[in-house]
């Protein structure tokens, strides 16, 4: 099977590398086996092949594809909650993204979906729409954590907002967070993101122009570097909130004393409601096709990275040659 692979060289480095001979997955007792169409690169993948959770393995965790198992499944064409509890284990989402042992697709100790097939639990899997594009459905993972933003924060109070970081995940939070709260700012560094910013409806805001003071009840920290926090902690009014969107392989210090002075609420926020990240989808509630920069197919996927991690494209997707 054709598949990405992250493991380390011989100076026990990460390496990210495209294998031709990777066995193909052997589903487990309640798992499906999943031809893979269409996977999108995100920048938490990027940060796996830089060593972020020490990853080994098939990274890749935002995917549609069809179902081959026999079942109820089978010939569905599905998107998965990545999040995968042990066996016997019942709870929410909430439960489990949190479970102990649990895996996590193309994260933790679970082979992902940048590959020809993958293998998940049937009741991870969420059936797509038959009206609903791949290049649509594919992005139901990302608007899915776009979405858990109003389920962590509390927006009762909140008349003015930011999103910093007009990357992948940045521009679906701001149409997210600008759905609830009108007074959003999506706060951007180039021109060509503050005009793909105006397109999807946002109201973009050079970095260089963010009003003096602390204006901001709310911020959304989708930069995925360690600054973003400190950028957001200078530009918040006491009592305000964060939500933290980045992870990054190359953490570094900072000075929290701030947090406890202006009683900071911090809110740690990743995976979302599936469930609802397809019906918006499917409502046109949040527009994601205008994000795909450029596609490569699966035997190509070492320069899909490469283009994924440059900052002139947004979502770069991978065709897995399942369609």
């Amino acid at each position: 099977m054709l598949a990405v692979v992250i493991d380390r060289d011989e100076c026990d480095r990460p390496r990210t590398r495209l294998a031709r001979d990777v066995p193909p997955p052997a589903p487990a007792a309640g798992e499906v086996l999943i031809d893979v169409r269409v996977a999108g690169i995100c920048s938490t993948d990027l940060e796996l092949a830089r060593g972020y959770m020490g990853f080994r393995g098939i990274p890749g965790h935002e995917f549609v594809g069809t179902v081959r198992s026999p079942g109820p499944l089978h010939g569905r064409r599905v998107v998965a909650e990545i999040n995968v509890p042990p066996p016997g284990f019942d709870g929410n989402l909430t439960a489990r993204k949190h479970a102990a042992d649990r895996t996590v697709l193309g994260i933790l100790g679970r082979d992902g979906a940048f590959a020809e097939q993958v293998a998940l639990p049937a009741a991870c899997c969420l059936p797509v729409p038959d009206d609903l594009s791949d290049d649509v459905a594919v992005f139901a993972e990302p608007v899915a954590a776009a979405l858990q933003i109003l389920e962590d924060c509390d927006l009762s109070g909140v008349t003015r907002a930011g999103v910093i970081g007009a990357g992948r995940l940045g521009l679906l939070c701001g149409q997210v967070l600008t759905r609830a709260c009108p007074e959003t700012d999506l706060l951007v560094r180039s021109a060509a993101r503050a005009g793909l910013a105006a397109e999807l409806g946002l109201r973009p805001l050079s970095l260089d122009a963010v009003p003096p003071g602390r204006p901001y009840d709310l911020l959304v920290d989708c930069t995925g570097a360690p600054e973003g926090l400190a950028w957001c902690l200078a530009h918040l009014r006491p009592r305000g909130q964060i939500v933290l969107k980045s992870t990054y392989a190359d953490p570094r210090p900072i000075d929290l004393a701030p947090v406890v002075i202006d009683e900071i609420r911090i809110h740690g926020s990743r995976c979302g409601p599936m469930d609802a990240a397809l019906d918006a989808l499917a409502r046109g509630e949040v527009a994601v096709t205008p994000l795909i920069s450029t596609r490569y197919p699966l035997a190509e996927a070492e320069r899909a990275l490469a283009a994924a991690a440059r900052r002139e494209n947004v979502k770069v997707l991978l065709d897995c040659g399942s369609a």
